[in-house]
């Protein structure tokens, strides 16, 4: 977050739906998706499939190599969100409400770098303070397109 971000109040619903937009906004900066990262997940979620870890096996199929897990990837989500050019402030908490239209559209090899873009879908004063949701947008760098793409819900609350 730098000074030349801007700062929008929770509950200025007026000023967060000005940047409602059909449009996505910049890139993140890229995350590489090393053969690493994918084999912890796997660890950590028991989600042991050969198309994700056995390298050997992966070079023979349709990929070239493994992939990574389109969960993993969502979770990578959070660094890509962060990317906006404004901030929510004024807050006394902000909830990750869940997850819409959640598509994993193409894969992600491994060694992959990844960006993504974010924008403004809805804002709503809902559930004692205000609902924005988020479009989520996930390429392999070079890619046009996308990898996984979701909407968020955020739900701040004073």
């Amino acid at each position: 977050m730098t000074d030349m971000m801007d700062k929008i109040r929770f509950d200025d619903i007026a000023a967060l739906t000005a940047r409602k937009s059909e449009e996505f906004g910049p890139w993140s900066a890229p995350l590489e998706v090393p053969q690493g990262m994918v084999t912890t997940f796997a660890e950590l979620t028991g989600d042991r499939q050969w198309i994700h870890v056995d390298t050997d096996r992966a070079e023979q199929s349709a990929f070239g190599r493994t992939i990574a897990h389109g969960f993993l990837i969502l979770g990578l989500s959070t660094i890509i969100k962060n990317n906006a050019d404004y901030t929510v402030v004024g807050h006394g908490n902000a909830l990750n409400y869940g997850l819409e239209r959640v598509r994993f559209v193409a894969p992600v090899p491994t060694g992959s770098v990844i960006h993504g873009r974010t924008r403004i879908v809805c804002v709503a004063q809902e559930k004692g303070g205000t609902m924005l949701t988020v479009g989520v947008a996930i390429h392999v760098v070079g890619s046009e397109k996308p990898s996984v793409c979701f909407d968020w819900k955020l739900l701040y609350r004073g």
